[in-house]
């Protein structure tokens, strides 16, 4: 028995762990969607490629789920949300606070996974409503995801 495990035992401190949290798993590729990244992770100016991802976290007594846009020269958030639910209206609104943040910029590449939440409708019509090529990685290729996967270290 470890230390840790004796201390807990003595302080009669019990070890609660939040629920786990699952995604259904893509059926097939969204080929309408091309690969344009090609791991090319490292643009020569800002405003080049953003990256998309979002994640869950237990907050208190529920899930809350962040959406984050990372611009890939710098790797810095320039954009996120925080709401209670994982719709394409957190991707939305991730990607909107990044393009006032940034004053609107041309010539945007965005990259993402395949997640229903950048290949919904509502998403892509924002995309193309700021002049934004959407780019997403292959399914399930990890290496793919390297640029956001950067967020969550």
């Amino acid at each position: 028995m470890s230390y840790a495990t004796k201390a807990m035992k003595r302080l009669r401190i019990v070890s609660c762990q939040p629920p786990k949290h699952h995604y259904k798993p893509a059926k097939k590729d969204h080929v309408n969607i091309k690969r344009h990244l090609n791991r090319e992770f490292s643009p020569l100016r800002p405003n080049q490629v953003w990256c998309g991802d979002v994640t869950y976290l237990w907050i208190g007594n529920k899930w809350q789920y962040l959406a984050t846009v990372l611009d890939l020269y710098g790797r810095k958030i320039i954009g996120f949300a925080l709401p209670n639910s994982p719709d394409s209206e957190l991707t939305k609104r991730a990607l909107s606070n990044a393009f006032e943040a940034r004053d609107r910029p041309s010539n945007v590449m965005f990259h993402s996974d395949q997640g229903c939440h950048y290949t919904s409708l509502a998403f892509r019509q924002l995309i193309w409503k700021y002049q934004i090529k959407q780019s997403m990685s292959r399914r399930g290729n990890c290496w793919e995801s390297l640029p956001h996967e950067v967020l969550w270290v």
